[in-house]
């Protein structure tokens, strides 16, 4: 239950503590007094969006915190799916920053407002004045049936199915789409992958083909100058290497006389050693200078077919034209097996609906098993709040699978004796719309485990004997879930464990909204008021102290 509310700068608000009630709150006031204001703050933390409209001051943020203690109510498994830290009391906060930034926690811990709503809806639910149009929407309807049918289990697992199926058709349904396409290309895209494959294209061989065609296109000139730089080096008749063996031979003659020349001779000798090195690979390399004319020819010819190719692909190089081999082979190779592919992705397909036709029946079984009881439970309690002709019958119907199962479900509703029951929204007038909401949050109380129930003028466009039946019924349901009634009825105002006032306050130099809560003496009063207006009689407050008498009575029982 909502053990403690505190508001802070919102609308007309400035700051405002309430701690409600264990059982029935009765909330009254003025018109525009704030009572609205006040459900539109519990809206907040219920996850509501918010703009810096709600500021009462406008260069401070809005602080809106709930106190909701949730033990027993089994709600433990939400807090470990969204990674949540769970008590038994637990704190929900919402903040409104001056720049209209909204901020969400619970048990101080930051959460969008998807998770919060997920959170919240566990702990308190808001009938409003809106609900009652929201009643004749089939969406709504379906919810009702579910949520009396309290089949989460197979909604949830009728749920997982569905997206499973809708994303293998989608899949199913892509890859035939990808099929028709690729088939169109086919026929080119494999010629091209043919013409690469056939050109046996290897990484670096543009490379190396052009070094080697530069050597065989000026093999003659090449050889020649191996040559003379050879012979420089060593002939027989003159050269470097015979100077050098020259030098060596004086060094060494005057090294063992002063073994200060000792480092000129072993440098010497090295240099000796290194140009008859180089002398040696001159000659290799020149040996290995070829004249061939039909080894360039071949070359050039597989060049031309590399640049052809670069060219009609518009690749800078070989890797380019491997890469768009590889992906023309994908290509290829994905239409030829694209037989097997579709036949796996259709059968995956048709397994997913099978299970979700299996899951929807589930489902539907879980809901025609309880429209009797529904329309049998919504007919007695409308016969006691006075509409004893009144008749409501709940027609469902299988269709197309939705992200809410195969059944659509209609309300059918007549409150005249031998008038065919018809859709909700066409036949309902107000008050018969408020008794027959009033009568869905009564047995649905009973199915869901919620610790607070709002009620905001769900009492509306009804009066006398039926809002007392009505009040009854609410206190009734206060024995299992906290209420929170805000009404303008005294019939359901003395039903009420606590009774809180909502007012303005003009003392300062800008109106707000207070609230309080009332003695005995002032419950009197404003009951009395509630009957025969600003100044009650002596017979209005009489009526009003004989009202809470009787409530006191009931409840001793």
């Amino acid at each position: 239950m909502l053990s403690h509310l505190l508001i802070k700068n919102y609308a007309l608000i400035d700051e405002l503590e309430l701690s409600p009630d264990r059982e029935l709150n009765i909330v009254t006031g003025e018109t525009g007094a704030g009572k609205s204001i006040i459900l539109g703050a519990i809206g907040l933390l219920l996850g509501n969006r918010a703009d810096t409209r709600v500021l009462y001051n406008p260069e401070q943020k809005c602080i809106i915190e709930g106190t909701i203690g949730v033990s027993g109510y089994r709600i433990e498994r939400i807090f470990e799916e969204e990674e949540l830290d769970y008590s038994d009391s637990c704190i929900v906060r919402r903040e409104i920053s001056v720049s209209g930034k909204s901020r969400a926690f619970v048990n101080d811990t930051p959460v969008n407002l998807e998770t919060l709503r997920r959170v919240t809806s566990q702990m308190m639910d808001i009938h409003s004045q809106h609900d009652s149009v929201l009643l004749g929407s089939n969406e709504y309807q379906l919810e009702i049936v579910d949520t009396y049918a309290q089949n989460e289990g197979q909604l949830r697992a009728y749920r997982a199915d569905y997206q499973t199926y809708r994303a293998k058709k989608s899949h199913y349904d892509q890859l035939q789409s990808e099929a028709s396409a690729m088939r169109k290309e086919f026929d080119y895209n494999n010629f091209l992958y043919e013409e690469l494959v056939k050109a046996q294209l290897l990484p670096d061989e543009q490379e190396s083909l052009e070094q080697e065609l530069t050597i065989l296109e000026n093999a003659e000139d090449i050889k020649e100058r191996l040559q003379v730089a050879y012979e420089y080096l060593d002939n027989t008749e003159q050269s470097v290497i015979d100077f050098l063996k020259g030098t060596v031979s004086n060094l060494a003659y005057i090294s063992k006389l002063s073994s200060q020349y000792e480092q000129l001779l072993q440098r010497a000798q090295s240099s000796l050693i290194e140009l008859r090195d180089l002398a040696d690979e001159i000659s290799i390399e020149q040996d290995r200078v070829d004249i061939d004319d039909n080894r360039a020819e071949t070359i050039r010819e597989r060049l031309n077919l590399v640049y052809q190719l670069q060219t009609k692909h518009q690749a800078k190089d070989v890797a380019a034209l491997i890469a768009l081999r590889d992906e023309l082979g994908q290509k290829v190779s994905k239409v030829l097996n694209l037989d097997d592919a579709l036949t796996d992705a259709k059968a995956q397909a048709d397994a997913a609906r099978a299970q979700l036709q299996s899951s929807a029946g589930a489902l539907s079984a879980s809901r025609e098993v309880v429209l009797q009881p529904i329309e049998t439970e919504i007919g007695q309690l409308l016969n006691d709040l006075g509409m004893p002709n009144a008749s409501l019958k709940i027609h469902a119907e299988t269709g197309k699978p939705t992200p809410t199962g195969v059944d659509t479900i209609s309300f059918l509703f007549s409150a005249n004796k031998g008038v065919k029951p018809q859709q909700l929204k066409n036949v309902a007038s107000g008050g018969e719309f408020s008794r027959l909401m009033m009568t869905i949050k009564y047995i649905l109380a009973s199915k869901r485990s919620l610790p607070t129930i709002v009620f905001d003028e769900i009492d509306a466009g009804v009066s006398g004997e039926i809002a007392i039946k009505m009040g009854n019924m609410m206190r009734d349901m206060a024995h299992s879930h906290q209420i929170i009634a805000i009404t303008h009825l005294h019939q359901i105002a003395g039903q009420g464990t606590a009774h809180y006032f909502v007012y303005k306050d003009h003392s300062a130099a800008k109106t707000v909204s207070r609230i309080k809560k009332l003695t005995l003496d002032e419950r009197v009063s404003e009951i009395a008021q509630m009957i025969g207006g600003k100044n009650p009689s002596a017979s209005a407050l009489k009526n009003a102290r004989e009202i809470l008498k009787q409530r006191a009575v009931s409840t001793a029982r």
